[in-house]
Order: C-alpha cells, then sequence, then structure tokens
C-alpha cells in the first residue's frame, strides 16, 4: 500500500492505493481545517474512506445475473454481508501507483474475471489546484467480448445539523428489498434537492435519475460550501444517508452523494440504464470537479 499526499495552497489531498480511495480532501482557511470530504485514517478501508472508485460499474444486479447478447452472466458475491456483488472490484483492489507529484498523482489496476465476466484496466489520476480537486477515472474492456461497464464514485461528505444539498434531478427511484432498486417514482418532497435543503433524518439508499450534473453542499456552521460538477456521463446519482439499524455505531455524521454514469440494476433495465456497451479495446472515461466556497 502506498499513500500520496497532494497540496497546493489552502488545498490537500490523501490518496491511497488500497481500494484507490481518497482519504481526505481538506481546506486551511484562517488557521482551521475544513474537512470536504470525511477524513479517513491512513489504514481504513474503502467503506471508512473519503471516497471510493465504482468499478466496471457500481451499486447491484438483481439475483447477481443478467443477460446480454444471448448469453446469461452471474455474478458471486464479493463482500461478506452483502450476497450481491457489490459496486465492482476498484474498491476492493489494490492499485499500482503510475505516477505522482505534489499536486497530481495516477493509479491504475488490472482485473482479469474471475467472480464476474469483467476483465478490464482501470485507472484514475487526482490533480490538485488552488481551485480544487479533480478525479478522472478511465475503464478499458480487455476482455474477448462485448460488456456493458459503467463508472462512478462513492464520496463521503461531512453531515452537520445545518448541512444542505443543492442537486437537482429529474426522477427518484424507491428502494426495495436487499437494497435494490424498486421503481422509478416522483421525488418526495424531502428528497427534493431543486433548491438547498437539509437532508431529512431516516435512511436513504435511492438512486435519482437526470441528474443535472451540478451540486452543492453548504455546512453554514464553517461558513464553507463545495460545488461539485460532473462529466455529462454522470447522469445519475445515489444518495445514502445510514441508520442505526445498519450501522448500529452511526453517528449522523456524514451522507453520501454518488455520481454515476449509469442507474442501479442497469443490467437488467432496458436501455441498459445507460450502462455503455464496450467491445474489446474500447473505453469509457470522465471526471467530477470539486471546488471549496466561502459563504457568508
Amino acid at each position: 500500500m502506498a499513500i500520496i499526499d497532494l497540496q497546493d495552497g489552502a488545498l490537500s489531498a490523501r490518496v491511497s492505493t488500497a481500494g484507490g480511495v481518497l482519504l481526505d480532501f481538506s481546506w486551511m482557511r484562517d488557521g482551521r481545517k475544513i474537512p470536504l470530504l470525511r477524513p479517513a485514517a491512513d489504514d481504513a478501508d474503502a467503506r471508512s474512506s473519503a471516497c471510493y472508485p465504482l468499478v466496471p460499474f457500481g451499486n447491484r444486479v438483481r439475483s447477481n445475473r443478467f443477460h446480454f447478447e444471448g448469453r446469461a452472466y452471474s455474478l458471486q458475491p464479493n463482500t461478506s454481508w452483502d450476497p450481491h456483488y457489490l459496486h465492482g472490484d476498484g474498491w476492493l483492489a489494490d492499485w499500482a501507483v503510475l505516477s505522482e507529484s505534489a499536486t497530481e498523482a495516477e493509479i491504475g489496476f488490472r482485473h482479469q474475471a474471475d467472480g464476474s465476466p469483467f476483465s478490464y484496466k482501470a485507472k484514475q489520476s487526482f490533480r490538485l489546484s488552488g481551485k480544487g480537486l479533480k478525479l478522472h477515472m478511465s475503464v478499458e474492456n480487455t476482455g474477448e467480448a462485448a460488456l456493458p461497464f459503467g463508472l462512478g464514485w462513492h464520496p463521503f461528505f461531512p453531515l452537520t445539523e445545518q448541512t444542505m444539498l443543492l442537486a437537482k434531478a429529474e426522477r427518484f427511484w424507491t428502494e426495495t428489498e436487499g437494497w435494490l432498486p424498486g421503481e422509478p417514482a416522483e421525488i418526495p418532497a424531502d428528497l427534493d434537492f431543486s433548491q438547498p435543503a437539509p437532508l431529512p433524518r431516516r435512511w436513504i439508499n435511492n438512486g435519482f435519475e437526470g441528474w443535472s450534473g451540478s451540486a452543492r453542499i453548504t455546512w453554514p456552521e464553517s461558513r464553507a460550501a463545495l460545488d461539485l460538477a460532473a462529466d455529462p456521463i454522470f447522469r445519475h446519482a445515489v444518495i445514502f444517508l445510514s441508520d442505526e439499524r445498519f450501522d448500529p455505531g452511526f453517528r449522523r455524521d456524514y451522507f453520501c452523494f454518488e455520481p454515476m454514469s449509469h442507474l442501479a440494476n442497469g443490467h437488467n433495465l432496458p436501455g441498459f440504464g445507460d450502462l455503455k456497451i464496450l467491445q474489446p479495446g474500447e473505453s469509457l472515461e470522465g471526471s467530477i470537479r470539486m471546488q471549496p466556497h466561502e459563504i457568508s
């Protein structure tokens, strides 16, 4: 495992090759370090990190099965606590350092089909500037057959009593048994973030379709806001807010807003839920950018 520290002016970030995760993204202002993502210990796993990658796709596939081009595919669970093949392989993999400098790091890994049919090469870059942090990821199909691929990230944002979220979307997906998506529906009033709004005090694990690609998280206590901007391929998102039934130690101190290129369970949806069909040798890539601002 390697840990890479990035610094540019008042902004700093820390990357770990264990899971290809961010451990920290912070802003030093007026002598105070303001966390822009949930800080993590150096030995944190992906679920305890600040942000982890979703590759070769995010979330779950119903019954761990899908059909593509006349062939049935099956997936094997990749955690001890979920019966699904969850969030792909990147968050559980050991990535290699490809390059690094004071403000930028590139890491990558290769995966051969073992518990899933996907063979691929993935890369991530982390570029820090005075304006913010840019994350870029690519995946190349190195297998012998075409398959549906997707990308995303799973960032953990600090949650305070006054935290507000702005993230306009067009449609909401209900949740059903097994933490799977249910059906598309109108966005509930307490999950309508077309205008800045607080997160409700309840469990949330839902997909949002037709996300605008722009979000803002505001922490009035710190007079800070973070703008999240995503490339056009990321027009879906999942919002996750845990509870004590799922995590007995949950302190309501974080929530997740996960940009994704596709719908959860897209492998079993019409049009593959915006998953991209990659022929052998073809690639999919995209970026998100996070920029902090001071507010009054």
